[in-house]
C-alpha cells in the first residue's frame, strides 16, 4: 500500500519543505545581490516559522489524536513524518547558517562588518550602552526562573536569551540567592525595536551590532544587583500550534470568538524549540524540563541568532547597488489613470498584471467609485490587507459618500486575524455593512462589484483578481486582475455576494466556477473535454500556473490525461504533491517552479479546446481547501486580446530556465538551465513584454 501511494504522490509536507529549499537556494545563489541574498534567508525561516506553526502542528495534533493517520497521511504514520521533517529541517538549518557566514563574509569585501559585542571599538561601546540605556532597557523584559512555580509563557513571536548566572559564595544573610550556586533567567529581545542596530563609523566601512548582542553588552546593567561569578546567554526560540479553538458560548458574537480565538493561541502547545548550540548542557536542560519539552517534539539546534525572518528588513544602508534594480510599474495600455476608469471599462475589459503593471488602478477604480454621484453601491471581498489600508480608506469614503458598502472580511485569514478584527471594528464605525463569513467555510475569493445607475437601469463593473486587495504585498506578489462590465460574468458574481448573506441557498453560475460547489465538476469537465480532443487524435493540451497541487483527485485526473495523450505543462511554485515524466502514468506532464525577486502567486489555467484556447483565472489552487472548503471565484476569460496576452504570459513563465527548477520525484531541486543554453529569466522578461506593448501602443 505505502509503495503503491509513494510512487502516484509526493508527500505535501516534504514537497513543501522541498519548495522552502527553492527560497534557500536563491540565499545560496551568488549572483543574486548580497542584501537581497539576506532577504531571500529571512523568507526561508519566516516560512518555516508558519510551517511548525500550522502543518506541523496539524500533524503533532494527529499523533495524539484517534485517527487512522497512515491513511490521512497517505501511508506514513504522523511519528514517522514528525521525525523526518525534523532530520530534512535540522539538515536545511545546517545550510542556511553556511550560507548566511558567506554572505557576512561577502558583505565585509564591501565594507559592511556585522559585529558582535565583542568585535567594536570603544566609541562604539559607548554608543551602544547609551542606546541600550535610552532605547532598549525600557522595553527589555527579564524574568529569574529558579524560584518560580510556574514557568513563564514565552511568545512564538518573539526570541529569548537563556541566561545563566553562576553565583559567587557568600555568608552575608543579606544576600541574594545565598543557597543557590546557578540562577537561571530569561530576557526577551524586543520585536518593538529595530533588530539591527547600526553603529557611528569614522571610516568608509559600516558597521551593524544585532540587538541580541546589544543585550548582551549590558548584561551586567540588568543583573548587577547579583554578586555572579560568570554569567552566559543563548538564544532560544519556541514556535507554537497556531490552530485557532472556538468556544460554543451563543452571547458571543463571531467577532468575539475570533478575537478571543487569537488570544488563546498565544498558549498553543509547543512544537519546535530552537536553541544555540553552543548553550551548556545543564542550561539546555532546565529550559527543556521547565517548558515540558521532550524528544517527541521537534528539537532543533541552531546557531547564535534565531528568529532570522527579521533579514527580511535588513537595513539597505544606502547601497542600492547589492539590491535587484526595481523596475518602476508600469502603465495598462489604453487605460489613463487620470481619466475615468468607469468609463474605460463600460467599453471594453482591461487586464492589470501587478507588479509590472501599478496596483494604482485598484485604488483608481475604487476612489473613482466612492466619488461618483451615479454608483449606488459598492460589494468587495477582503482577506489579507495593507497596514494603513488604502482600500479601506477608499470603502469609508464611498460610504461617507452615502454610497451603500458592503464588505466580506475573512476574520479567519491566518496571521491577519487580529488585523482584520480592527478593521472590521473601523468600518463598522464608518457605516459598513460587513459580512463575516460561514462556519467552517472560509472566504477567499477576490472580488469588487459596482452598481452604478445609467439611464434608469443598474449597470454592473467589476474586478476580479488572483490575489488580495493589498498595496503592499502587491509590490512584490505577482497577480493578475480583470477589470469588466461583463454583465452576464458580474450577475454571476452578484450571485456569490448573495450567498454570502443568504448560505443555506445554493445558486446556479453560467459563467464562474464557484466553491465549494462547482469548482472541482468544472474543472474535471475541462479536462474530460482535452481527454476526449486526445482520444480523437486531435491536439489536445493543459497548461496550468498555480501555487500548490495537492488535490489527490484532481492529480489522479491529470494523470488519466496524460495517459490519454494530453500535453500538460504546469507552473507550480510550492507544493506539487503530482509526480511528472514517469512511463504509464505521467511521462506527458512537465512541471517546474519559478522562484525569483517576487513570488509568484498568479492562478492562470488554459485548456486548449482544438485550438481555441479556454482561459481562465482564479483564487484558488488545485487544493483539496480551495476546492472544497472554500469560497473560491474562477472567471473566464472572453475578450480576445486578453485571453492572448494571458497564453503569451504563461508562454513566458514555461520558457524559464534561470530561475526555474524542476519538480520531480527525487525532490532534488534541479535548475532547468542546461549547458550553454541561453539565459531566459522569465521575471524580467515579464516586464520587458509589458514594457514593449505599453511602448507599441503610444
Amino acid at each position: 500500500m505505502n509503495n503503491i501511494i509513494n510512487k502516484k504522490y509526493i508527500d505535501r509536507e516534504k514537497s513543501w519543505l522541498t519548495f522552502n529549499a527553492r527560497v534557500l537556494q536563491e540565499a545560496a545563489d551568488e549572483s543574486v545581490p548580497l542584501l537581497d541574498r539576506l532577504r531571500f534567508l529571512g523568507i526561508f525561516s519566516n516560512n518555516l516559522d508558519e510551517f511548525f506553526r500550522v502543518r506541523y502542528a496539524a500533524i503533532r495534533r494527529m499523533r495524539f489524536e484517534n485517527i487512522d493517520d497512515e491513511k490521512v497521511l497517505g501511508g506514513i504514520s504522523a511519528d514517522k513524518l514528525l521525525k523526518e521533517i525534523t532530520e530534512i529541517v535540522i539538515e536545511h538549518q545546517s545550510e542556511s547558517l553556511r550560507i548566511l557566514s558567506e554572505i557576512e563574509q561577502k558583505l565585509e569585501k564591501e565594507s559592511i562588518y556585522i559585529v558582535n559585542e565583542k568585535q567594536i571599538s570603544g566609541e562604539q561601546e559607548k554608543f551602544i550602552k547609551d542606546y541600550f540605556i535610552r532605547t532598549v532597557s525600557p522595553a527589555v523584559v527579564t524574568i529569574m526562573l529558579n524560584d518560580l512555580d510556574d514557568f513563564p509563557l514565552l511568545k512564538d513571536t518573539s526570541g529569548y536569551l537563556a541566561i545563566k548566572l553562576v553565583m559567587n559564595k557568600s555568608d552575608d544573610s543579606d544576600a541574594i540567592y545565598k543557597f543557590s550556586k546557578t540562577q537561571y533567567a530569561i530576557v526577551e529581545i524586543p520585536n518593538t525595536i529595530n533588530r539591527f542596530v547600526v553603529l557611528p563609523s569614522n571610516s568608509e566601512k559600516q558597521y551593524i551590532i544585532m540587538l541580541d548582542d546589544v543585550i548582551r553588552l549590558n548584561l551586567n546593567y540588568i543583573f548587577n544587583i547579583f554578586d555572579y561569578k560568570t554569567i552566559s546567554a543563548h538564544m532560544i526560540k519556541i514556535t507554537r500550534d497556531a490552530q485557532l479553538e472556538f468556544d460554543s458560548d451563543l452571547s458571543k458574537s463571531f467577532i468575539e470568538k475570533i478575537s478571543d480565538s487569537v488570544k488563546e493561541r498565544r498558549v498553543g502547545e509547543p512544537v519546535r524549540f530552537v536553541y544555540d548550540q553552543a548553550i551548556e548542557k545543564d542550561t539546555l536542560a532546565f529550559f527543556l524540563e521547565r517548558m515540558d519539552i521532550d524528544s517527541s517534539d521537534s528539537i532543533i539546534p541552531g546557531g547564535r541568532y534565531h528568529n532570522r525572518r527579521d533579514y527580511m528588513s535588513f537595513p539597505n544602508l544606502g547601497r542600492y547597488d547589492l539590491l535587484y534594480k526595481q523596475n518602476p510599474p508600469l502603465s495598462i495600455p489604453g487605460l489613463d489613470i487620470e481619466g475615468s476608469i468607469l468609463e474605460k471599462i463600460r467599453h471594453k475589459d482591461y487586464l492589470l498584471n501587478a507588479p509590472y503593471q501599478s496596483f494604482s488602478y485598484i485604488i483608481k477604480f475604487l476612489r473613482e467609485a466612492a466619488l461618483d454621484p451615479k454608483v449606488v453601491s459598492i460589494k468587495i471581498t477582503l482577506y489579507r490587507l495593507a497596514k494603513n489600508s488604502q482600500i479601506v480608506s477608499s470603502l469609508i469614503n464611498a460610504a461617507k459618500n452615502g454610497k451603500k458598502v458592503v464588505v466580506q472580511i475573512e476574520l479567519q485569514a491566518r496571521f491577519d486575524e487580529a488585523s482584520n478584527i480592527s478593521y472590521a471594528e473601523q468600518m463598522q464605525t464608518e457605516g459598513i455593512e460587513l459580512i463575516f463569513g460561514m462556519k467552517g467555510l472560509k472566504v477567499h475569493s477576490k472580488v469588487c462589484i459596482i452598481e452604478r445607475l445609467e439611464e434608469k437601469k443598474v449597470k454592473r463593473y467589476g474586478v476580479i483578481s488572483t490575489g488580495n486587495f493589498n498595496e503592499n504585498s502587491a509590490k512584490v506578489y505577482t497577480d493578475i486582475t480583470l477589470f469588466t462590465a461583463n454583465t452576464p460574468i458580474l450577475k454571476d458574481v452578484s450571485k456569490v455576494f448573495d450567498f454570502f448573506e443568504i448560505n443555506y441557498k445554493i445558486h446556479r453560475y453560467k459563467h464562474l466556477f464557484v466553491s465549494p460547489h462547482y469548482t472541482r465538476s468544472k474543472f474535471t469537465k475541462l479536462i474530460d473535454k482535452e481527454i476526449l480532443n486526445a482520444q480523437l487524435g486531435k491536439k489536445a493540451y493543459i497548461k496550468l500556473k498555480m501555487n500548490s497541487l495537492s488535490d489527490f483527485k484532481m492529480i489522479d485526473k491529470l494523470y488519466e490525461a496524460s495517459s490519454a495523450g494530453v500535453k500538460i505543462q504546469l507552473i507550480i511554485r510550492g507544493i506539487c504533491c503530482l509526480i511528472p515524466g514517469i512511463k504509464g502514468m505521467s511521462e506527458n506532464i512537465e512541471a517546474i517552479s519559478i522562484i525569483d525577486n517576487y513570488l509568484e502567486h498568479s492562478r492562470l489555467y488554459i485548456f486548449g479546446n482544438q485550438d481555441s484556447p479556454e482561459v481562465y483565472i482564479s483564487s484558488a489552487d488545485f487544493m483539496t481547501r480551495n476546492i472544497d472548503a472554500r469560497v473560491e471565484i474562477t472567471c473566464p476569460i472572453y475578450d480576445e486580446e486578453i485571453k492572448n496576452e494571458l497564453i503569451e504570459t504563461f508562454d513566458i513563465g514555461w520558457n524559464a530556465n534561470v530561475k526555474a527548477r524542476f519538480h520531480s520525484e527525487n525532490l532534488k531541486n534541479e535548475y532547468r538551465r542546461k549547458g550553454d543554453e541561453k539565459p531566459y529569466r522569465a521575471q524580467l522578461e515579464m516586464y520587458n513584454y509589458y514594457k514593449n506593448k505599453l511602448d507599441n501602443s503610444q
